[in-house]
């Protein structure tokens, strides 16, 4: 298959990488140093499951030369799709795929009311990031990916996709017959992992270990509950439970990558993880006071932070 990766970062980096690496057709868009790294150095990626070198690589910063592709990967952050959405125009031919990997779930509206049918919903689990031009660090997490058709439609091109992850040994592919559930279930754990994480500034060992703290993510668990079952999304109290559980198990010096960007000063996720919440929540005249405290006591830091880059 013909991929795209739009957003060369530790996310399509690495699912990126391991396509190109089992022989898949894969052209990365990248702009400035990670740009010209891959040119000249091609991709390094650090793994937990194993290091790689991809000495040769595909790459372009003009994804409108870009034509006849099966599948664009979009794995940018969630505050560069506007300009994602605008230079995926020229890139889509008839039987396109754009298979997302964005946090948060406003996106997928976003995407769907562009381009319709292209869309599938898509989500990933994986800790990873860039430490240097074109070489990615995952350091935690074995990584999967789930995709499918928006309303559980047996799909030809959705086998195709699943069957080019599934020759990855590392990558766990499925493809859940309700994703907007699945991506539901995924945003329950970022949301509150994110807020509250950035919020006490401290990794996840410490503030589930802390009754306060831990009572406010079980807070946050329930209020995004919430705000799903209102928009007819059948999330339930044993889907909080069984997030608690796993954030329980999870190792304890891990963080959030809103988190991090956070806590280093740079532009974040903020909008769409919590921002987003609390907007629903609105809609749905549903009350969502932790995180409605957690937004407006981040909010000022974010600001701060898009200032500087501006």
């Amino acid at each position: 298959m013909k991929f795209a990766i739009f957003g060369t970062g530790g996310v399509g980096g690495y699912f990126g990488g391991k396509l190109a690496q089992i022989g898949e057709d894969v052209t990365f868009i990248a702009r400035g140093k990670n740009l010209e790294a891959l040119k000249t150095s091609g991709l390094r990626v650090d793994s937990i499951l194993g290091n790689f070198l991809l000495e040769k690589v595909q790459v372009t910063d003009s994804p409108r030369s870009l034509k006849n592709l099966d599948v664009i990967l979009l794995a940018t952050k969630t505050w560069q799709l506007d300009s994602a959405i605008a230079e995926m125009k020229p890139m889509l031919g008839e039987r396109t795929a754009i298979l997302p990997l964005l946090n948060g779930m406003e996106h997928i509206d976003k995407l769907r009311a562009e381009f319709g049918g292209h869309v599938l919903g898509g989500l990933c689990r994986i800790s990873s990031f860039l430490i240097a031009p074109a070489h990615v660090s995952h350091v935690a997490v074995n990584p999967h990916i789930d995709f499918n058709e928006w309303k559980q439609e047996a799909s030809p091109r959705v086998d195709e996709i699943l069957s080019a992850f599934s020759k990855i040994k590392e990558i766990t592919a499925d493809t859940p017959p309700d994703i907007e559930l699945a991506m539901w279930e995924k945003y329950l754990l970022i949301c509150a992992f994110s807020g509250v994480g950035a919020v006490t500034r401290q990794p996840v060992g410490v503030f589930r270990s802390n009754p306060e703290s831990r009572a406010m993510f079980i807070r946050s668990l329930h209020e995004v509950v919430a705000v799903a079952r209102a928009r007819g999304v059948e999330l339930t109290e044993q889907s909080a439970e069984s997030v608690l559980a796993r954030i329980d198990q999870t190792q304890p010096d891990m963080m959030a990558s809103m988190q991090k960007d956070m806590m280093e000063g740079h532009p974040s996720e903020l909008e769409a993880q919590i921002g987003a919440l609390v907007r629903m929540a609105h809609a749905a005249n549903i009350s969502v006071p932790t995180n409605e405290f957690i937004y407006s006591t981040l909010l000022p830091l974010e600001q701060k932070a898009r200032k500087k880059t501006a």
